[in-house]
């Protein structure tokens, strides 16, 4: 195929909504093999990989973002059904939900304190302007609903996506770390944290790595998280004189 061919193919494919939609899936089939290749490492998620590329391939072929999402819409409304998914393993453990709902409901509100407080207290200390912490604040929930808080309160929405990508990864990295120096080996309490503190990318690596019951409560906590995220922060953002 010579050059001009080529580019005229190109102009084709561009104006194409589902060329977005191939080169996501394809980045992301390539990240998987690229993570099992280095042995599954967390460091190398297949999300972490795939954006890198995705962002890459982009800045390569000039293409701006709303040209891209015109495609890549159709997989992130799948994110609402895959979030709703998580219910039927939870369903399944829904016994060891309601002995240890209280719990659970207490390590959620003090894990929310703990993640913003400590973000907002050391982001202030390092200088950080008023609209960048308020797009850290929501960075332990995931993507949809950290931007939408985001941008409730004032922040960025696309710079609160890429803070809930980083948490996630470094999440899915810390957490084995702590909970082998911590001895924690019950694998409800495992996914519960991993939810909490990573969301997706935790809930993800807990069915992968720990088992379903983690995996149930992962989603529990990612799921409650996002809940009371979404409804306390504003009030606390408003309490304080940041809004």
């Amino acid at each position: 195929m010579n050059i001009a061919a080529f580019d005229q193919l190109w102009v084709y494919l561009s104006g194409n909504p589902l060329l977005s939609l191939l080169i996501t899936l394809v980045a992301f089939a390539a990240a998987v093999r690229i993570n099992r290749a280095l042995g599954g490492s967390s460091l190398f998620h297949p999300v972490t990989l795939s954006v890198a590329m995705l962002i890459g391939l982009l800045l390569l072929v000039d293409m701006d973002y709303a040209t891209y999402f015109e495609g890549a819409q159709f997989i992130h409304f799948l994110l609402g059904p895959a979030t709703v998914a998580l219910a039927i393993p939870l369903y399944d453990h829904r016994e060891k939900v309601r002995q240890l709902l209280w719990p659970l409901l207490l390590a959620c509100i003090v894990g929310i304190i703990t993640a913003v407080g400590s973000t907002l207290g050391l982001a202030a200390l390092m200088g950080a302007k008023p609209e960048t912490l308020l797009s850290l604040a929501p960075r332990s929930v995931t993507s949809p609903i950290a931007m939408g808080v985001a941008e409730q309160i004032g922040g960025i929405p696309s710079l609160a996506a890429g803070l809930v990508l980083l948490t996630g990864s470094i999440g899915c990295v810390v957490a084995p770390w702590i909970f082998r120096v911590l001895k924690v080996r019950d694998p409800a309490v495992q996914g519960f944290t991993l939810g909490l503190a990573a969301h997706g990318f935790g809930t993800a690596h807990a069915f992968a790595r720990i088992g379903a019951v983690a995996g149930a409560f992962s989603g529990l906590a990612m799921g409650l998280t996002g809940l009371l995220t979404a409804f306390l922060l504003p009030l606390l953002v408003r309490l304080v004189g940041m809004g």
